[in-house]
């Protein structure tokens, strides 16, 4: 794919490229797909329960089946809603988080887009679904909605914050924003080179608020179904319900790629005699148990107080990431240079 993006821009060369979107796409969406079902498969074995076994071998089809009732369902729209915006929430929601997957570089010679500010423009880029979800909750005028919009706010924009102070170490150890240059300063040989280790700090906070950043359990306060009967999406249904639910998958796509990249070594392999297994495989490995791992953390933790979530995100993990920021500096500056 690298190849393509060397060449000069022509109709063919920007047809391929839109070849290629639509098939990635289609891996995306077959991704969201399984990632549902597997999501409920393991919930239900770590409950004590089957999970999906009725559509399909296995029930392999249960989501297929649930995708295809949303699709077919009438699409209703609140008689005193704002029209406009209740229709462009949902696309809003969505296709950053389809755009920010451009610059997630899968090997060596497997990505999209090589941006110099890669990391940057995934991190501007993601929070426009945040205005997504304030715009769906306040439009609906329904007032579950509008405190589910307004929760969202808070917390994503709290959050952004430690997120974004989280990966600094990172990028002072790879002096680069782009994401190869970041994974290439990983190849060390042995997977103690990954920056998983030296900014074990880091990676604690940015995965905490990244789940946060996610609305997932624990923090799914957005939606909290207890006591916002869904939140900001209570009064969308069908299709532009479920462009709500992609994107939430898709940045479940998207933070366990950028996960691998920043953390995990990316493609390298954890030692030099397995590197005859191709890089790719390795990439998907990681990215695999970062999925589990969100799943694991459903499965296990308690929603958490409105309190708690701000208090943790403001007083906790805002501090520890600057102070992970200042250590990595003076660690640079003292025995590296």
């Amino acid at each position: 794919m690298g190849a393509w993006l060397d060449e000069p821009l022509s109709w063919g060369n920007a047809l391929v490229l839109f070849l290629w979107a639509a098939v990635f796409l289609l891996i995306v969406l077959g991704f969201v797909t399984y990632a549902i079902y597997y999501e409920r498969k393991v919930i239900g074995w770590m409950q004590l329960r089957v999970g999906p076994n009725r559509v399909g071998p296995l029930g392999l089809l249960q989501t297929v089946a649930d995708i295809f009732k949303l699709l077919i369902k009438e699409d209703t729209i609140p008689r005193k809603a704002d029209r406009l915006l209740f229709i462009l929430a949902p696309a809003l929601a969505f296709i950053p988080s389809f755009a920010v997957l451009a610059v997630i570089p899968y090997s060596e010679k497997l990505y999209f887009a090589d941006l110099n500010v890669g990391l940057l423009y995934y991190a501007a880029l993601s929070g426009i679904t945040t205005l997504a979800i304030v715009l769906g909750g306040w439009a609906s005028n329904n007032k579950y909605a509008l405190l589910g919009g307004m929760r969202s706010a808070a917390q994503m924009i709290s959050y952004e914050v430690p997120l974004v102070i989280s990966i600094v170490g990172v990028i002072l150890l790879s002096g680069s924003l782009n994401l190869k240059d970041i994974v290439t300063a990983q190849d060390g040989g042995w997977f103690w080179h990954w920056n998983l280790f030296p900014q074990i700090i880091g990676f604690v906070v940015f995965f905490i608020a990244a789940v946060s950043e996610l609305n997932r359990t624990p923090f799914d306060l957005p939606e909290a179904e207890s006591e916002l009967i869904a939140g900001y999406h209570v009064e969308y249904s069908g299709f532009r319900f479920a462009f709500f639910m992609l994107a939430e998958y898709v940045y479940v796509y998207a933070i366990a790629a950028l996960t691998t990249v920043l953390f995990l070594g990316g493609w390298h392999a954890p030692a030099p005699f397995l590197d005859f297994v191709p890089g790719i495989i390795w990439f998907l490995l990681k990215f695999a148990f970062v999925v589990f791992s969100l799943f694991w953390i459903r499965a296990t933790f308690p929603r958490v107080r409105i309190d708690q979530l701000m208090s943790l995100g403001w007083k906790v993990l805002l501090p520890v990431a600057i102070a992970n920021v200042f250590l990595t500096a003076l660690w640079l500056e003292l025995f590296v240079k």
